[in-house]
């Protein structure tokens, strides 16, 4: 403890670095477009042959799972989930053990098949963004290749001083920045020499074409305001400084300008958080609103909770929005009860609203509340709710609201939601099991509207929207 010493610059939170983008002040008339469809443990080949569809559905970008070397029992990792509890059968979470920044594992594919999926991203102007996750190794240490371990200058220097020791307390930023994660092996993510490792890794990903990156676990890697650990010879917190292009480490630097990339942390909002500091490299989870919606929906009753707040301090431009996430889904399966109705009714609602990057979390293929793991197999595509019309309509909906600002009503009972957007557009969300009259303000002009979806008929008056909403049905009504 006595040889980690704390940065000095806790008085520089909300200062934004020179040349940066600013993330934290909101510009009220910045409208997002972009949706996001997590293809959860699809395999490449599986993301390239649904391509069209994807493009079809109004996706503008694709996330897929970790694609760097993993973890891989003897028998491969052919499930999602192997119940049995030896793992032999696979495990989603194996790939989020890292056995070495190469390019390939055995649930998402090779880099020739990461190459053809690319080029056929392109082809239909969809966006890639990957998941990576530089602050851990795999739990088996003596798996992590000798490449990597001999990049970092040896496996004493590959770790951080305390990595292999478990996070008791994720509200100390000491030990969330350099303790084990998960207990996961903690990386010393200020080495050069695996700084320069990785980067290589990052910039061959971006050479094949991908635009993006998902930090997974980002508010485990430290700021310049966290602690330094010393014992392992580091400086200064320097990792985002080289990630995100403002450094080079080694002669190596990120290959395109890091405007160019979308990219965002897995920054679970939480205590002591350096949320300004983040917002300095990268957007940010919105994680507690995900949370707040979820307990809406699972009421079916918004009274009492304002969902017109993001909950959180960043922009809401620069914030990545989920109804649920695969963590949600899969860890302790917060979200896993909750039917593929409901989760698409608060769909409907988040992307039709003006800010915020949302997240489609694509359920594996024939899961059921009963049985979350489908048909449980590893690199195949998830079930149909991708591209159910409610979802591609509001996707459409979002691209086509561009320039038109919100305004949210909720019924009395707090069960139909309302998102206005402007004058061209409204969004009716009925996130009740009994159907619901509608009666609230609205921007559209008086006429007769026709849901894009059912054709359902709603009426607007003296700027008043009126009509019947089925349960657990939503809506999208134009202005021609």
């Amino acid at each position: 403890m006595k040889k980690l010493i704390t940065s000095l610059a806790l008085a520089s939170l909300a200062v934004v670095s020179a040349g940066a983008k600013d993330r934290m002040t909101h510009d009220p008339k910045a409208t997002n477009e972009d949706v996001i469809l997590h293809a959860w443990s699809w395999s490449f080949p599986e993301i390239a042959a649904n391509m069209q569809r994807i493009a079809d559905s109004g996706y503008t970008m694709i996330q897929t799972s970790p694609v760097q070397h993993c973890l891989t029992p003897q028998g491969g990792n052919k499930m999602l989930y192997d119940a049995s509890g030896t793992g032999e059968g696979g495990n989603w979470y194996h790939y989020y053990q890292p056995t070495d920044w190469k390019i390939g594992n055995d649930i998402v594919g090779s880099r020739d098949q990461l190459k053809a999926m690319l080029d056929s991203a392109a082809k239909y102007n969809v966006r890639v963004i990957v998941d990576v996750l530089p602050n851990h190794t795999a739990f088996d240490v003596d798996l992590v290749s000798d490449e990597m371990v001999a990049a970092a200058g040896g496996r004493d220097k590959l770790y951080h001083s305390n990595g292999l020791q478990a996070v008791r307390d994720y509200n100390d930023r000491l030990q969330c920045t350099l303790w084990g994660s998960g207990g996961l092996p903690d990386v010393n993510t200020e080495n050069p020499g695996f700084q320069k490792y990785y980067m290589e890794f990052l910039n061959d990903l971006i050479n094949l074409g991908v635009r993006g990156f998902r930090y997974d676990t980002a508010k485990h890697i430290g700021v310049h305001s966290d602690p330094v650990d010393a014992a392992s010879g580091v400086k200064e917190n320097d990792f985002w400084d080289v990630a995100t292009g403002r450094k080079a480490v080694k002669g190596v630097k990120l290959a395109v300008p890091y405007e160019d990339l979308f990219v965002y942390g897995e920054i679970l909002q939480d205590k002591n958080v350096p949320e300004a500091e983040y917002a300095d490299y990268m957007g940010q989870t919105a994680s507690s609103y995900g949370y707040v919606l979820r307990e809406v929906l699972e009421k079916h009753d918004a009274s009492g909770r304002d969902l017109k707040d993001w909950y959180h301090s960043a922009a809401p431009e620069y914030l990545t929005t989920w109804v649920e996430s695969h963590d949600t889904y899969c860890n302790a399966h917060e979200s896993a009860g909750m039917s593929d109705d409901l989760i698409r009714t608060g769909w409907v609602f988040l992307t039709a609203r003006q800010n915020g990057v949302p997240l489609f979390f694509s359920r594996p293929m024939n899961s059921t509340r009963q049985n979350y793991w489908g048909d449980n197999v590893a690199g195949a595509r998830g079930n149909d709710e991708f591209f159910h019309p409610e979802v591609v309509a509001v996707n459409k909906f979002r691209q086509a609201m561009k320039g038109q600002t919100e305004d949210i009503q909720k019924s009395e009972n707090g069960q139909v939601l309302l998102v206005n957007r402007g004058n061209k557009g409204a969004a009716v969300v009925n996130i009740s099991e009994s159907a619901n009259s509608v009666d609230l303000p609205t921007g559209l002009p008086t006429g007769t509207y026709r849901d894009v979806v059912y054709g359902k008929e709603f009426k607007v008056k003296k700027g008043r929207l009126t009509g019947i909403a089925a349960p657990l049905r939503t809506y999208i009504l134009q202005r021609k």
